[in-house]
């Protein structure tokens, strides 16, 4: 699996070996930019999973790199910085900042966001699931087989949805009934004559469907 790529752009020399040692060590894959314009520059060459961007750089302001980046990506930016007055604060999230944090930090904290907006950005990003054939599209609810679609009931819908966006977990019945009980309360024992009409609509896909013995089922397709 790879890393995750962030940049640092931070030109306090002890902060900055600090975040780069601590997200390393987390498992990050890290750059740093020291300057405002090294970060433009940084940020125009290469894509970045999440961005931390102090405001008070040389070369060019926080805000300035800030505004840059928004108009090229939508990846997440927390601002890191000891300039927290309102002002900055609140043209920060008019530039498009995801996120603000105070100098001085607990960088438990700090790691904390950063992977809780990193998981928020892969859900988005992940909206549509495919394997063998078949193509889910969480936001039109829509459902592809080898290119041409598949109408399935608003409870057949949910309960395929809730099996492709929880691949490898065995879900029981009853959490399954739970989970697309959106369109009307279902019972744990109907589950299979619905993941039965599924299966006979998905073709070859179905196959991805298991079924776990004194559970429920699983998914186990691949995007």
């Amino acid at each position: 699996m790879t890393s995750h790529r962030i940049l640092v752009v931070e030109d306090d020399v002890a902060v900055a070996a600090g975040l780069v040692q601590g997200l390393k060590r987390a498992g990050f894959s890290l750059e740093l930019a020291t300057t405002g314009a090294q970060a433009v520059d940084t940020l125009r060459a290469t894509a970045f999973d999440l961005v931390l961007l102090d405001l008070s750089l040389p070369e060019r302001d926080g805000l300035g790199v800030l505004e840059q980046f928004r108009s090229r990506s939508s990846a997440p930016v927390i601002v890191l910085t000891a300039r927290t007055g309102l002002p900055d604060r609140l043209k920060s999230f008019e530039l498009g900042a995801t996120d603000f944090v105070a100098k001085p930090f607990w960088f438990e904290e700090l790691l904390a966001r950063i992977r809780a907006h990193l998981r928020i950005t892969a859900q988005r990003e992940h909206q549509v699931v495919t394997w063998a054939g078949c193509r889910v599209d969480l936001d039109a609810r829509q459902v592809l087989v080898d290119g041409h679609e598949v109408e399935l009931t608003p409870t057949e819908f949910s309960v395929l949805v809730a099996l492709v966006t929880n691949p490898g977990t065995a879900i029981s019945r009853d959490r399954l009934a739970r989970l697309a009980s959106s369109h009307g309360e279902i019972l744990g024992r109907t589950i299979d004559s619905h993941v039965a009409r599924i299966r006979k609509k998905l073709g070859e896909g179905a196959n991805a469907i298991k079924t776990v013995k004194a559970v429920g089922y699983r998914f186990d397709g691949s995007s």
